[in-house]
């Protein structure tokens, strides 16, 4: 039996990955799942760039705003969840676009999740008081001189991933992104990747672009409903922690705008560093012809 194909779309964050994947999905008449864990949440909306209304009309999507802030989630469970739609789309359609710029996520479809060791119960209770004590840059830098490869692709404002990270490397004396496989592609279907990519000053121009829309759109607003949730991992994300200093009297509004734009800019580097596993990918920009694209999709499913 013909394999089924994954068209695997990734990119920096305000790359057009979106416009990209529903013109996809529209030629190869098929859905969408999104691997970007922000995009989960139906609370976050304007920080997060979810697709509009009208483009949620044009296509089917899955994991867009199906998830409550306060649910307890994660890439195990989005895994899970994730194959059985994808075996359920793949019953009656060829193609299938697996869309999102959280790495992690997108991977354990693409390649599965990897086997970690047990972590005593002491060393991640060591961990999370060292956070509270010392704060999130005490565990950064530590990561930063324990293990420079993961440092280089995590999001350093997550303290899960922090954490995480941290134990097993005090667990097994080893470093965490040893444990990352280099592996092959999951040989239930075919993958093709596309890397959308800029040069880093038209991206940067980008990503102002967007936050600016951003503010004018009212994300001050949308994140000072979700106050009380502050302590939860989601609210870690760019565009949401930023405010609360603001509203401390710590910084100013301006100061916030200009945080949240440099803090886009490096977790868009830090995607990039991520997609650079994809080395078979066919790299593209917005300015790339469709047409061109389909033909080396077509070209590649042949091979």
């Amino acid at each position: 039996m013909k394999k089924k194909t994954i068209i695997h779309i990734t990119g920096p964050t305000a790359s057009g990955k979106t416009d990209l994947s529903i013109k996809l999905s529209q030629i190869f008449n098929t859905d969408i799942v999104s691997y970007d864990s922000r995009q989960f949440y139906k609370q976050m909306k304007i920080g997060t760039s979810v697709p509009n209304s009208k483009q949620l009309k044009k296509v089917k999507h899955y994991f867009i705003h199906n998830k409550n802030i306060t649910d307890n989630y994660n890439v195990g469970i989005y895994r899970s969840e994730a194959n059985e739609i994808i075996n359920k789309l793949f019953q009656n359609k060829n193609f299938l676009v697996f869309v999102g710029g959280s790495g992690l996520y997108g991977d354990s479809i693409i390649f599965g999740l990897d086997n970690f060791p047990e972590v005593p119960k002491k060393i991640r209770d060591n961990l999370t008081k060292e956070l509270k004590q010392k704060g999130i840059e005490f565990l950064q830098e530590k990561l930063k001189k324990a293990d420079k490869e993961y440092y280089k692709r995590v999001d350093i404002y997550n303290h899960r991933r922090l954490i995480r990270a941290l134990e097993v490397i005090e667990t097994t004396g080893k470093k965490f992104s040893s444990f990352h496989r280099l592996k092959k592609s999951n040989e239930n279907f075919n993958l093709i990747t596309l890397n959308i990519d800029f040069e880093k000053n038209v991206l940067h121009k980008r990503i102002e672009s967007r936050v600016d829309k951003m503010i004018y759109n009212g994300l001050e607003n949308e994140v000072f409903k979700l106050k009380k949730f502050k302590k939860l991992n989601p609210m870690r994300s760019v565009g949401y922690y930023e405010w609360f200093d603001y509203w401390e009297k710590k910084i100013n509004f301006e100061d916030v705008v200009n945080k949240i734009k440099n803090n886009t800019k490096k977790y868009a580097k830090k995607q990039k560093t991520w997609n650079k596993k994809y080395d078979n990918a066919i790299l593209c920009s917005n300015e790339s012809n469709l047409d061109e694209l389909v033909y080396l999709i077509k070209k590649k499913i042949k091979h």
